[in-house]
């Protein structure tokens, strides 16, 4: 009867030890919300939970314990998903509560970037309004506009669409073969991947806020 007890005893044990790993695995890993990126992996490509099993050879019904945080992930499993969409491991092992999700840019920070450092005079210059931030949905701009010669303005383009709005001055702005002149106070929102330039029509300030999405100028 001692030996039964002992027995049961060792088990109850074993069984209190494993259930304490495993909670201090998953409050290890809490920080790096890896259920919560798993979801959002998915569901950015409106992938459905059966697609992703075919995808990947594991059943619906663990990947939904995956994405609810009632299963702790393998590294070979994290791989295999991984592979899918596309991404590192290191995707799922970076702490979000260090990214830049709130960033404050200060006046004095900003510097003055040329459009275009082989041109001189340049066109425009421009301060990035968001520097600070990681991985941005969109890219914000305070643009100086000049006055310069047409022939001297080079159209450009760029992945995305632009919302520009005019804060001091008279901006004449060509998109594709159509030109439009706009005033302080007025905006315009366009497809960016239409050449387009820009050029002052005014020799006092000429500032703008331009805000676009797609890749980086």
């Amino acid at each position: 009867m001692a030996d039964k007890r002992e027995t049961t005893s060792t088990a109850v044990r074993k069984a209190a030890g494993k259930t304490t790993d495993i909670a201090v695995v998953q409050d290890s890993l809490r920080p790096y919300a890896i259920a919560d990126k798993l979801r959002t992996l998915r569901l950015r490509r409106n992938m459905g939970l059966a697609q992703l099993a075919e995808h990947t050879g594991f059943s619906s019904a663990m990947l939904s314990r995956l994405e609810n945080g009632r299963l702790v992930p393998t590294l070979p499993t994290l791989t295999r998903i991984a592979l899918v969409f596309g991404v590192g491991l290191d995707y799922f092992f970076s702490d979000p509560r260090k990214r830049h999700v709130v960033a404050v840019v200060r006046r004095n920070e900003r510097i003055l970037f040329p459009s275009d450092p082989k041109v001189s005079p340049a066109p425009w210059h421009f301060e990035s309004l968001d520097f600070r931030v990681n991985e941005r949905k969109l890219s914000g701009y305070l643009a100086h506009f000049h006055p310069c010669p047409e022939d001297k303005v080079a159209p450009h383009y760029h992945p995305g669409v632009e919302l520009l709005y005019l804060m001091e001055g008279k901006l004449e702005l060509k998109i594709g073969v159509e030109t439009f002149q706009l005033s302080a106070g007025d905006s315009i929102y366009f497809d960016a991947l239409q050449k387009h330039s820009y050029r002052s029509l005014v020799q006092t300030p000429c500032i703008a806020i331009v805000v676009t999405t797609g890749a980086p100028r």
